[in-house]
């Protein structure tokens, strides 16, 4: 067994927090709570075969699978539970599971009693990679994908590439997702690094950026690659697709709307095609989707910054922020990334 990679999230003035990534470091989550915490809330999914030990009194609080779950009504849900328990602002939650559990704990812990510290251990790879990282936590409201949330950093991380091993097919084709766009992002040929590796320099790249731009008011934006569109797709096609999946999509989709804005060239785009056939992803948007619904979704994006639409696109720079696209061109190169939806697993 290799040794775990310990990276840091380097936000300053004592904010500095460790990423540790390996085979078994969920193992390592008694060093990571506070000294002073009597009680931990443990927030996961029933059924998720990964169990961790926080040194002390512990309480294990579980929450729905599926988008669904992931709204104010399950927040307002744990925060009472918490509440019951006795859980004090001295205390501390551990979001244990994927993106998903590590938004909800996260803004749970950042809500009850007005903030609780807060460690995730990431159990798949969408949360080893992206989620569990950077302190951006929220959940969705009928009109979109995390509309409502905050910003709050956790104590620590741990990626635990052991239990990678446990994920469906599917769970893991959603991590490759957001994987795939690190690829624009400084990552290089991930696809040819040990999975520990691949996951730390993911994680590199994040905490890069998340150091330098804590509250997405410039660069951190660029994490959001290919999920514009992706967010749209989800919402209009009530979760169907997986997030990994939709961002598959989302990127094929901003590497053709870069190519119409004669940012990239055919050779670009064949590029972002093979990357993701290459990891079994989607690269359409399903036929069954509105044109007029994403184009609408997209529109109320959180990122949306002035007239027109916002998209983060590639180009002769890099991958950067473009605003004021007008909507009758993403209509365009909606319709011609519309395919069939991709078979489920």
């Amino acid at each position: 067994m290799s040794s775990p990679i310990l990276l840091s999230v380097a936000l300053g003035a004592d904010r500095d927090y460790p990423v540790i990534v390996g085979d078994g470091v969920r193992h390592e989550l008694a060093s990571l709570i506070p000294s002073g915490s009597r009680r931990v809330a443990v927030v996961t999914q029933a059924g998720l075969p990964v169990e961790v030990d926080p040194g002390r009194e512990h309480r294990v609080f579980t929450i729905g699978d599926g988008e669904q779950a992931k709204d104010l009504a399950t927040v307002g849900e744990l925060c009472s539970a918490f509440s019951r328990w006795g859980l004090t602002r001295a205390d501390c939650v551990v979001g244990v599971g994927g993106g998903l559990v590590t938004d909800v704990a996260g803004f749970a812990a950042s809500v009850f009693h007005r903030g609780l510290p807060v460690v995730h251990v990431a159990t798949t790879l969408l949360g080893q990679i992206d989620a569990a990282i950077g302190g951006k936590t929220g959940v969705n409201l009928p009109e979109g994908k995390n509309l409502v949330g905050t910003y709050w950093q956790p104590l620590g991380v741990l990626c635990d590439t052991e239990v990678l091993a446990t994920l469906p097919p599917r769970e893991w084709r959603c991590g490759l997702g957001e994987l795939a766009k690190y690829h624009w992002l400084g990552g290089g040929r991930l696809d040819e690094l040990p999975l520990p590796e691949r996951v730390a320099a993911c994680v590199r790249i994040k905490a890069d950026v998340v150091a330098s731009d804590e509250r997405e008011g410039g660069r951190r934006a660029l994490l959001n690659y290919g999920h514009t569109l992706a967010h749209a797709i989800e919402t209009v096609g009530r979760h169907d697709l997986r997030h990994g999946e939709a961002v598959a999509i989302g990127l094929v989709f901003a590497a053709e709307l870069a190519r119409d804005l004669g940012r990239i060239d055919d050779a670009e785009v064949a590029e972002h095609r093979r990357v993701v056939a290459a990891y079994d992803l989607p690269t359409e948007v399903p036929d069954g989707l509105s044109v007029d619904e994403l184009v609408e979704a997209m529109g109320r994006d959180k990122k949306v910054l002035g007239d027109g639409l916002t998209f983060v696109l590639d180009g002769p720079a890099g991958v950067e922020v473009v605003e004021g696209i007008a909507a009758a061109r993403v209509r365009a190169v909606l319709e011609r990334v519309r395919g069939d939806a991709p078979r489920g697993s």
